[in-house]
């Protein structure tokens, strides 16, 4: 579903500022994959949810998704298999609209818009269902503005949207890094479930190892723009953060700060 040959990256190149943020890497997910993606601060864990969702180009290699090569495509024109939910639980909707408003534009996601109705009766309908699952009352309020809701509630809405239509691949970027613990929890609950209904191919990136461990069927860890760690299947199962901090030592020869890895 996914593939990444050679796919380099520089920031600043030839600057005092340089930084090769992607080096060289190659990475290949299949389809139905739930990949939890791990590293140190400046690893490269968001740069590569950046480069598959079109936000830079890359400066050699290629990208390609459902079997297409998007290397030179927009982001927009990737709209249409991808699909991104944001640490920030502002980044994802639009406040300033009602709930079924936003639900109606995600529903529209990567389609011709014309001037016709905004929200029809049959979408409403999908909307309140949807939205029931839930369980936050949210069916009930299809015509309060977004920005009224809590964040949790925001960032619900926004997994909602993302997978509305259903994606080729789902990218997590740190999606409940701004959440309280219990939040965070029912936002991780609901991705498994809605991940696992869709059949979704899935990057999600946490500095939480416990969660990183917990969830998906594929580990990946980062550092220095490159992959150094692929675990998955029964070998995934087994890791405990130990081990997985040992492997990182292993396979780099050095010790890592494990406050940079907010370890929890």
């Amino acid at each position: 579903m996914i593939r990444l040959e050679n796919f380099d990256k520089y920031f600043h190149k030839g600057s005092v500022n340089e930084v090769h943020a992607l080096n060289k890497l190659n990475l290949q997910v299949n389809q139905g994959d739930f990949v939890t993606v791990i590293g140190s601060n400046g690893a490269g864990k968001s740069t590569l949810l950046n480069a598959i969702a079109g936000s830079f180009f890359p400066d050699t290699g290629s990208l390609q998704v459902a079997g297409k090569d998007i290397t030179n495509w927009p982001e927009y024109k990737r709209a249409r298999l991808i699909s991104r939910v944001f640490q920030d639980p502002l980044l994802g909707t639009c406040p300033s609209a009602t709930i079924e408003q936003n639900m109606a534009l995600a529903l529209r996601r990567g389609k011709k818009r014309g001037l016709g109705q905004g929200v029809k009766a049959k979408d409403r309908s999908l909307f309140q269902e949807s939205l029931a699952q839930l369980s936050l009352g949210l069916e009930k309020r299809l015509l309060d503005k977004v920005g009224l809701l809590s964040g949790g509630q925001r960032q619900a809405l926004t997994m909602l949207m993302a997978t509305l239509v259903r994606p080729d691949v789902l990218l997590l970027d740190e999606h409940i890094a701004a959440l309280d613990p219990k939040t965070a929890n029912q936002i991780l609950q609901l991705t498994e479930s809605i991940v696992k209904k869709q059949q979704l191919t899935t990057l999600m990136i946490t500095h939480n190892m416990k969660h990183a461990i917990h969830f998906g069927n594929r580990l990946i860890m980062l550092h220095q723009g490159r992959i150094i760690l692929d675990v998955s299947g029964e070998e995934k199962k087994a890791l405990t953060v130990e081990t997985l901090l040992n492997q990182f030592y292993k396979s780099q020869g050095e010790e890592l700060a494990l406050d940079s890895m907010l370890l929890a």
